[in-house]
């Protein structure tokens, strides 16, 4: 491990050298890809900086066990070396962490796209509840989420919601949530009391910039119409709204929530580039193949990753085998213990695959 973190600690040196160098700034691709690896080794660096002084303090304290004859020095001594060397472990450890490899978007913030699956009226609905939840762990996480374009249910809920979330590490943490996610309840739409099974669909997709994903606009046909919904005055009166369509892929994207057709336009531009690059990192899965693919996040839209369970007040998370009996808790975005569960078993595997 020593020699890994040595290797980490001479590139942030040279990182550090890069990033000043004139010719860095002339690049801007370049130069954020740098500033993106300069901020990642920072953390580690430090906590190896960290761990080096603690080390030392025990070595320190070694000598004065070895030499002191004071009864009261060696005794403080000793205890320091009973604190440092807990304190040593931790970091041990941390840094164990710290040395799996990184998702790249980790520190993304992201596009959340809800669907409504099979179920009818109540997969809405449900897709509704997803929302809400989500919501609410955006605004535990002290993050911002911004509504992009939506289309309701008949009875409630929606058919489809686009939402951008933005903050500290979002994808990091959001990233389990793709899949299909399945609720099994009596449907408020139900009249018999029969417990029904829904579905709704959700994909979590690292926000991408201009730098990262190029985009011919000569492969983009704009069309505007007034949007819909909430608005105020500009709703049905100006053409506000844009539908953005990529030729090569027959990809669409639309965005209403703003009044600014130019604002609309580069929020469409962003989701564009987040679902091309899905696209790609899609078509490179198929090519590593399914034994490759992790456990805990495969990127396949069609896994069903998660049932709440209503009569039973159950979640389970079929990817890890975990279940919570605390469903309104989880509904109303207590949602860290799952999120941890899944990069705790995101990581092992990291780990075992790295000894493989």
């Amino acid at each position: 491990m020593i020699d890994k973190l040595e290797a980490v600690k001479a590139r942030f040196e040279e990182v550090s050298q890069l990033i000043v160098q004139p010719d860095a700034m002339a690049d801007m691709k370049h130069y954020t890809k740098l500033s993106k690896e300069y901020k990642d080794l920072e953390k580690i660096v430090k906590k190896y900086n960290e761990y080096r002084e603690v080390k030392a303090n025990i070595n320190s304290a070694k000598e004065v066990l070895e030499t002191e004859k004071d009864p009261e020095f060696r005794q403080m001594a000793k205890e320091e070396i009973e604190i440092q060397q807990s304190r040593k472990e931790e970091l041990e450890e941390a840094l164990k962490q710290m040395l799996i490899p990184k998702d790249p978007n980790d520190s993304k913030n992201v596009i959340l796209e809800i669907r409504a699956g099979t179920g009818g009226d109540e997969a809405a609905i449900f897709a509704g509840d997803l929302f809400r939840m989500y919501q609410r762990y955006a605004e535990q996480q002290g993050w911002n989420l911004s509504i992009l374009d939506l289309t309701e249910g008949s009875s409630g809920g929606y058919k489809e919601i686009i939402s951008t979330v933005s903050g500290n590490d979002v994808y990091a943490r959001m990233k389990f949530e793709s899949g299909v996610h399945r609720v099994q309840r009596v449907p408020a739409t139900e009249t018999q009391g029969r417990v029904h099974t829904s579905a709704a669909s959700v994909a979590v997709l690292p926000e991408m910039e201009e730098v990262e994903v190029e985009i011919d606009m000569n492969d983009i046909r704009k069309d505007t119409y007034c949007s819909s919904g909430p608005g105020g005055q500009s709703v049905n009166t100006t053409y506000s709204a844009v539908r953005l369509t990529h030729i090569p892929t027959g990809m669409v994207v639309t965005c209403q929530d703003q009044k600014s057709q130019i604002k609309n336009f580069e929020k469409a531009l962003q989701v564009l580039r987040s679902r091309l690059y899905e696209m790609e990192v899609e078509r490179q899965n198929e090519e590593i193949g399914a034994q490759r693919r992790s456990m805990v996040k495969s990127g396949d839209r069609s896994d069903k990753i998660r049932t709440y369970n209503y009569p039973q007040g159950r979640v389970t998370d079929h990817r890890i085998n975990y279940s919570i009996y605390n469903l309104s808790a989880v509904m109303d975005g207590d949602l860290d213990d799952l999120i941890e569960k899944l990069r705790i078993a995101e990581n092992t595997e990291k780990l075992q695959e790295g000894k493989a």
